[in-house]
């Protein structure tokens, strides 16, 4: 049996970049600015614009191509598993529960924010059947048939979060060996992509992914802030309570 190790408790948020928190305020008002612009109409117009732009844009090799990235944003099946088995192979290496509580936080987040926001908004997708001018609309009121859980992108948030995690989970295995470059890309490569093709295949509107990149970005500076290796473990959990520093 492995025996306790003692973890010196350090509760101090984590530094993120950049550091102030009215960067983090500016990420919250920018989504309520998009969202307030929605709900007046404002931005309808472009949203629209944009949807009948990707439509008439659809040669197959691009679509195609298009349709195998936005694979990358698949949380359920994708992200989320592999965030898993990534952390159980930390776990299990340096026998410490702490990755496992950076993977679980990610989830809680996500479940917390962006699901009661898509049905709070109620948004039909670019892709709906509905008239234009009632599928573009936010704070809608559509039937039960109705695919209605547009705002904001799952895909982009998902993106930022979970590839935030497993880069963090990658640098772990690597003992800190994992090239900036690298770490970069895999942070910041995904939404990206995710922006662009769920945008381009109009299975969401351009402002959908657009207040999910603020958001997202909220949650993941959230995420990072906190001292995952100093958070206090239940008494059968001592025994595998190690730090766990693989932050760049």
């Amino acid at each position: 049996m492995l025996k306790p190790t003692a973890v010196r408790r350090d509760l101090r948020l984590r530094p993120v970049r950049p550091a102030s928190w009215w960067f983090d305020a500016l990420l919250l008002v920018g989504f309520g600015a998009v969202t307030l612009a929605l709900a007046t109409g404002a931005l309808l117009g472009l949203d629209l614009a944009v949807r009948e732009w990707a439509y008439a844009h659809h040669p197959a090799p691009i679509y195609w191509t298009a349709r195998a990235f936005n694979l990358i944003g698949q949380g359920g099946w994708l992200l989320t598993p592999l965030a898993g088995a990534l952390a159980v192979a930390v776990t299990w290496r340096d026998r410490t529960v702490r990755p496992l509580l950076l993977v679980a936080g990610a989830f809680v987040l996500l479940y917390l924010t962006v699901g009661p926001l898509k049905l709070l908004t109620d948004r039909a997708a670019p892709s709906s059947d509905l008239p234009p001018t009632q599928s573009v609309r936010i704070f809608n009121d559509l039937p039960p048939t109705e695919y209605d859980l547009s705002y904001p992108s799952g895909h982009v948030v998902n993106a930022i979060l979970w590839y935030g995690v497993i880069a963090v989970l990658l640098t772990a295995l690597t003992a800190g060996r994992l090239h900036p470059t690298v770490y970069r890309l895999i942070r910041f490569a995904p939404p990206a992509i995710l922006l662009v093709t769920t945008t381009y295949l109009n299975f969401h509107w351009l402002t959908d992914g657009v207040s999910a990149l603020l958001i997202g970005l909220f949650l993941d500076r959230l995420l990072h802030r906190v001292p995952w290796d100093g958070l206090p473990l239940p008494g059968r959990l001592r025994a595998w309570d190690r730090p766990f520093t693989s932050y760049p």
